[in-house]
Parts: structure tokens; C-alpha cells; sequence
């Protein structure tokens, strides 16, 4: 006996074991810059905020050595990217990373040395 259901052609969208790579192109060469910082910006924010332990898991995915690598690239981040994007979306990032900057020092057994915290090499010694 056969299978009566014919095979699926591809299509121009690519298959799900195949994408259409080139139209992926197509959608990100269309993304603003500024779009993609913002994005990326928000996704470490988003999983700091994880590695923190501040969602409502909490304790289960806490790991305060991955927040700060996440934090420490969010800062540099926004410092490298601070004439490239408007105020108008750097100040809540920047609101955010002291947010979370302050949510690390508050969670570390052993606080860091004011100016030593994750990602205060660029934004200065943060206080709460």
C-alpha cells in the first residue's frame, strides 16, 4: 500500500526543513538599524531579567554569572550604539540596563565594588 498524500512542493517560502534564505535576506535588509539595536537591546535585557531571577519562575533559572555577561553586553551595547540611536530610544534602555544593574547588586551574595558591577565599566558606578 501507498501513502495517497502527495509529496509537498516546494514553494517560494522554502520548506520547514529548508528556509527560504533568500527572502530572510530580503526581510532584514529592509529593518532599520535602529530597529535591529533596539531588538537586540530588549532580548538581553529579557534575558538578564531571566538570568536574575525577576520573572515569575524566579529561583529556577536564577544564574547571576550569565546576568552579567548579559548586562556587561547590554551596556557596551548602548555605549557603542549611543550616537547611532535617538534619545528617544536610548533612555528607556538605559533606564532599563540601571534597572537591572541594580537588580544584580541587590541579588549578589558579595556586592561588587561600586564601579566594578556589571557593565558600569561604561555607564559608571550605578547607586541605588
Amino acid at each position: 500500500m501507498t501513502d495517497a498524500t502527495p509529496a509537498a512542493a516546494p514553494d517560494a517560502a522554502g520548506t520547514p526543513d529548508s528556509p527560504d534564505y533568500d527572502a530572510l535576506t530580503r526581510d532584514i535588509a529592509e529593518v532599520p538599524a535602529v530597529e535591529v539595536i533596539v531588538t537586540v537591546a530588549v532580548n538581553l535585557m529579557s534575558a538578564a531579567a531571566v538570568k536574575l531571577g525577576l520573572t515569575e519562575e524566579g529561583e529556577a533559572h536564577k544564574d547571576l554569572d550569565e546576568a552579567r555577561k548579559l548586562i556587561h553586553a547590554l551596556a557596551g551595547l548602548l555605549d557603542g550604539s549611543a550616537t547611532e540611536i535617538s534619545s528617544f530610544h536610548a533612555a528607556p534602555l538605559r533606564d532599563g540596563l540601571k534597572s537591572l544593574q541594580l537588580a544584580f547588586r541587590e541579588a549578589s551574595i558579595v556586592p561588587d565594588e561600586p564601579g566594578q558591577g556589571p557593565g558600569e565599566k561604561y555607564t559608571g558606578a550605578v547607586y541605588g
